[in-house]
């Protein structure tokens, strides 16, 4: 069996990380809803996506939270909500946090969108 790093070049080099990504992301905002319970009350967060995938998504919000933080998330186009974890320490921008969220079960729909073939590599290679 090939492992990843042993594939022969198909004329185009991985990035780092790119052999472990489970599925393509697709850049695009989409209202959100982070939901959780903090102190026996449920906090309602608005945000909004940076990038998204059948695992999760990149998320903005005004708020930072732990990794491992459990929080529910609601794509405020339809109303859908998931379960989620945040899987490491957000980052600070401009814009706010930077939550980076997996879905506590993979969801191909919860987007409403089609993500391209896990091969793709984008009309610049």
């Amino acid at each position: 069996m090939i492992t990843p790093k042993e594939q022969p070049n198909r004329g185009a080099t991985l990035l780092a990380g790119e052999e472990r990504r489970r599925s393509q992301r697709v850049m695009v905002r989409v209202p959100v809803t982070l939901l959780m319970k903090e102190g026996g009350q449920e906090l309602r967060i608005s945000g909004r996506t940076v990038e998204v995938n059948i695992h999760g998504a990149l998320v903005i919000s005004p708020r930072s939270f732990d990794a491992e933080t459990k929080v529910e998330l609601e794509n405020e186009r339809t109303n859908e909500t998931i379960g989620c974890r945040v899987t490491r320490a957000p980052r600070e921008s401009s814009e706010g946090f930077l939550i980076p969220l997996e879905f506590i079960t993979p969801s191909s729909n919860f987007w409403q969108i089609t993500f391209p073939p896990a091969n793709w590599k984008g009309p610049e290679n």
